[in-house]
């Protein structure tokens, strides 16, 4: 039977890369979106009822 064992431990699997839910909790993000969002809203409502 032939040994395998190099002698040295398992690397720790890395770090999982972070993904879209992580991004859109974080309140910077959030306060940006809300911001532009809330300007295309008035500049629809504007557009709709007062043109």
């Amino acid at each position: 039977m032939v040994d395998t064992f190099r002698g040295e431990a398992p690397a720790p699997p890395a770090e999982e890369p972070r993904g879209c839910l992580f991004a859109l909790s974080q309140p910077p993000l959030m306060i940006f979106l809300t911001v532009i969002g809330s300007l295309l809203l008035m500049a629809a409502l504007h557009d709709l009822f007062l043109l």
